[in-house]
């Protein structure tokens, strides 16, 4: 009998007795549902048996794993009830575009009309399966048996992705007899995904979740229509070059077609920062252009590339960055653990940034401040500063959305740019990329590079760095006067070549081993691409290297 050890205490279990079963009985310890169990350090699902001795600790749905667990499988039950719901003779085709909020878009497309109240519909169809406790039945099959299956369900976009697969078998998920592939994890059966609600949205549904900290109640729904707006752009931008998943983008990487995309993808994002500068130079009281964002976003190229269109219209730009404005180290605040927090408003000096910028409004000269991040204290000296009729300031800061940053400057003196890496490609149609992968993509590989930080640092710095974004960015987005997207459609398969090597160099015995696993399987999906067509401006080189742009 298998002797399992779990929080240090060793006890025998029958042989294959489920993890599910050993779940159950430490499910009272804690506050949230167990949705996998680590065991001898491998992620295993609850319908897995017990064959070995082993060491094993619980995965619940308020940690990032056990999360995605609990979405992939709601978004299976979704695809399934449509199915059900419309019934087979629309051939009911269900794309889940991207997260909104705690909600997850997914558009719906039949051979003839959806029924007016499908939203209701499938939430009650979900209600039941829930219920019901249907099981989820893993299987291996393969890769020839699942191309049959996909060609049954009419699932075209899985053929094409599995086209590159190397391996020869496929796992599959079973669903009352509904068979999908799903990247990642899945709960045992239906009644673990225990909260949610189904809602009308554009031309789909919209499946809300309970957000990852609090699993057992629904948020309100907030529109976020700038968002979802720079979302749908992205993606019309991409199947405008016929790629709408990994499997267009590998075929057209074959093809030897990538010269073509790449510039026709950086004229697309050129044409997007030319529309915003116009907008800025026809807004004649404008003096201070904030530019906001996630971490590994590409702010500062963004900025560069801005800056080179606002000259085309006549304007003299001045690159700022609100890093400058650092209290120095002894005055930085500290976080809970006594770590400085450079993340929050209050590291920044505010009145002093307010006192410049006012004076610089009113034609006044100063001295714009130097930060040393080598000593932690502001340059005695700094850099004369003196605004004319045509100059205007582009400020680049994780703050700039925030009004309390501002607070002295006339409301019409602003201009205010969100910008993010929001991914809009997909793995196939029932597997979206999460945008924060391509972030933390980004940034392994950027800071392996300028910094000599090695992946497993970044991988584990990535938590705190969400949670400032969490609270000192995303909730301010809404208010920007545009957004901008930064990603490109074809660059995952260029950073592939890049962050494979680092991330194959975490070892197996360090926390950060699993999350980089995942990523490593995550990026097998991509045919890889070279960066040589690269034009030496584009954001994408803020991460690789080469830029033209001191980034």
């Amino acid at each position: 009998m298998p002797i399992i050890t779990i929080n240090g205490e060793a006890k025998e279990y029958a042989a294959d007795t489920t993890f599910e079963a050993i779940a159950k009985s430490y499910q009272s310890q804690y506050n949230a549902q167990i949705a996998d169990v680590i065991f001898n350090g491998k992620i295993r699902e609850l319908f897995k048996k017990v064959k070995k001795d082993g060491e094993l600790s619980f995965v619940t749905v308020e940690d990032q794993i056990g999360y995605q667990t609990l979405v992939r499988t709601a978004l299976m039950m979704l695809v399934k009830a449509v199915r059900d719901v419309t019934g087979p003779e629309l051939h009911s085709k269900v794309k889940v575009e991207f997260s909104v909020g705690y909600g997850y878009y997914c558009s719906v497309k039949t051979d003839g009309e959806l029924p007016k109240d499908l939203a209701h519909k499938v939430e009650l169809r979900m209600d039941e399966m829930q219920e019901s406790g249907i099981p989820v039945f893993k299987s291996v099959f393969q890769l020839d048996e699942a191309i049959e299956i996909f060609k049954r369900q009419g699932m075209d976009d899985k053929i094409k992705l599995f086209h590159f697969r190397r391996n020869s078998e496929v796992n599959m998920y079973n669903l009352d007899g509904y068979f999908d592939y799903f990247y990642g994890y899945m709960l045992p059966n239906t009644s673990y995904v225990k909260v949610f609600k189904v809602e009308d949205y554009r031309d789909g549904l919209l499946l809300i979740l309970p957000p990852r900290m609090n699993s057992k109640e629904i948020v309100e729904f907030s529109s976020r229509e700038k968002l979802v707006d720079t979302m749908v752009l992205s993606t019309k931008w991409g199947q405008a070059m016929g790629i709408d998943n990994v499997g267009d983008l590998n075929e057209t990487i074959c093809s030897g077609n990538t010269h073509e995309l790449i510039l026709v993808q950086e004229a697309f994002q050129e044409r997007r920062i030319g529309e915003i500068a116009k907008k800025i130079h026809d807004r004649k009281d404008i003096k201070f252009v904030m530019i906001a964002g996630p971490s590994s976003s590409g702010k500062t190229s963004f900025a560069n590339r801005l800056s080179i269109q606002l000259q085309t219209y006549g304007l003299v730009p001045h690159l700022i960055s609100l890093d400058n404005y650092f209290k120095n180290r002894e005055d930085t605040p500290k976080d809970e653990n006594g770590n400085y927090n450079f993340e929050c408003l209050e590291a920044i000096d505010v009145e002093q940034f307010n006192t410049d910028m006012t004076k610089l409004l009113a034609g006044e000269k100063i001295e714009l401040p130097i930060f040393n991040f080598v000593t932690g204290h502001r340059e005695e000296k700094g850099i004369p500063m003196q605004l004319g009729e045509d100059d205007v300031l582009v400020i680049e800061g994780i703050h700039g959305l925030n009004e309390k940053m501002s607070y002295a400057l006339p409301a019409e003196s602003k201009f205010r740019i969100y910008i993010s890496a929001l991914t809009s490609i997909n793995i196939d149609n029932h597997n979206r990329i999460p945008t924060t992968d391509g972030r933390l993509l980004r940034r392994i590989v950027r800071d392996a590079r300028t910094r000599g930080t090695n992946a497993a640092k970044t991988i584990a710095m990535w938590p705190s760095v969400r949670a400032g974004e969490e609270q000192y960015i995303f909730p301010f987005q809404e208010s920007a006067d545009e957004m901008f997207n930064s990603v490109q459609i074809y660059e995952l398969s260029i950073i592939k070549q890049y962050a494979e090597p680092l991330l194959f160099s975490i070892p197996k015995d360090t926390p950060e081993y699993l999350e980089a696993k995942r990523l490593l399987k995550f990026l097998e999906y991509f045919v890889g691409m070279n960066a040589d067509d690269l034009p030496r401006n584009s954001i994408c080189r803020e991460f690789v290297g080469g830029s033209c742009f001191n980034v």
